[in-house]
């Protein structure tokens, strides 16, 4: 068998997985009215062979929304639709986490209820940042993001709230766990750095004032599913959306520590490099979350299974999660197992449209439980 590290099972908080090869979360822009279906069972259902499949970024709310397309879990609807698709999953074999995203300043009055402004930490618009949109003649793609505005101070806790009734709607539709959506340069990750919160009260300024939006988003998490069922993605370091920090790795290891705090199941750490660059984390950076951070550890940028072979073995990772790869390649563990070749994913498939590029990409013809 090729990569066996890999196929080690791993415990991740109170879930046991069976391998180290996770599903990255991948919008894929299916969902027209924003409640997952048949052909999201199917495409789930058929990854169903991922140690974790971790749902694409799924919105908490109305106004969470930066994307048309893309679901939501905010009503009892689209409870149902995520509840067929765990259910498709879990008759495979699988597991599987929902990834609670809130865009916050990637957005525009279009996609917003009523046409309202976006909210953010503050009222920056980030440069050269596109959201996707529906335009009055039925088409979509991307245009610019319209200029936030800041959210008050007291308006915080309602979004704290909107987090914890989507972890209940996802508790409800049955998935193993939650991850946190604290990447990107979405609205949690606006928060952590210092070029988009530029606050003066409680939740702007020094580190923790930073972080303290964030983990209160994590405890209401926690309190719903326990923290051995939860998860968070980070991204130190990227620069996105016209997002800058001062301080990303004083602040991974803030995060870091009062993550462990609390005993998060597993920190995933989203490399910079997930566009096709060549951008690294500082040397030593891992090794110093392997030392601040106790749950598991998950990268993501770019790897192959020889890369991830290598940073499991060298105990900087526990597991590794693939995005590209999975798109194209629904068996892409049993692919790796007997480092058969991968299928290359068709880049126009990637957003919008139906079964063409999601659900078509081909097995290996080795007697491995086929979806059609």
């Amino acid at each position: 068998m090729a990569f066996e590290t890999l196929f080690t099972p791993l415990q991740l908080g109170s879930l046991s997985i069976p391998n180290r090869v996770v599903m990255a979360p991948l919008t894929r822009a299916r969902t027209p009215d924003s409640v997952p279906g048949e052909i999201q069972e199917a495409y789930y259902g058929q990854r169903a062979g991922a140690g974790l499949i971790i749902s694409e970024a799924t919105n908490i709310s109305p106004t969470a929304r930066g994307y048309v397309y893309t679901p939501g879990i905010w009503t009892d609807e689209q409870e149902a639709g995520w509840k067929g698709v765990v259910e498709a999953v879990h008759a495979k074999g699988g597991r599987m986490a929902l990834q609670l995203w809130h865009v916050g300043r990637v957005s525009h009055e279009m996609v917003q209820p009523d046409g309202q402004q976006p909210v953010a930490p503050s009222a920056l618009k980030g440069e050269g940042a596109q959201c996707f949109v529906e335009f009055e003649d039925g088409t979509a793609g991307q245009h610019p993001t319209s200029t936030p505005r800041a959210l008050e101070t007291d308006e915080i806790p309602s979004i704290v709230e909107d987090y914890r009734q989507a972890a209940e709607r996802a508790k409800r539709a049955g998935f193993d766990m939650v991850e946190v959506h604290a990447a990107n340069a979405y609205l949690l990750n606006q928060f952590l750095a210092t070029g988009t919160n530029q606050r003066t009260d409680q939740y702007g300024g020094s580190l923790e004032n930073r972080a303290r939006f964030p983990l209160e988003v994590v405890d209401a998490v926690i309190d719903v599913y326990g923290a051995d069922r939860v998860g968070i993605r980070m991204t130190p370091f990227i620069e996105l959306f016209g997002l800058t920090d001062d301080e990303p790795e004083a602040m991974a290891f803030y995060m870091a520590e009062q993550l462990s705090k609390r005993g998060l199941a597993y920190l995933h750490l989203n490399e910079p490099n997930w566009a096709g660059g060549d951008i690294t984390f500082p040397d030593g950076f891992r090794e110093q979350m392997r030392e601040r951070f106790s749950g598991s550890l998950i990268y993501c940028g770019n790897y192959d299974a020889e890369r991830a072979e290598a940073r499991i073995g060298d105990n900087t990772a526990d597991a590794v999660a693939f995005g590209r790869p999975y798109i194209a390649n629904p068996d892409l563990p049993e692919r790796f197992r007997v480092n058969a070749p991968l299928t290359e994913p068709n880049h126009e498939t990637f957003y919008g449209g139906d079964e063409k590029g999601y659900t078509d990409y081909p097995f290996m013809d080795n007697g491995y439980d086929r979806i059609q």
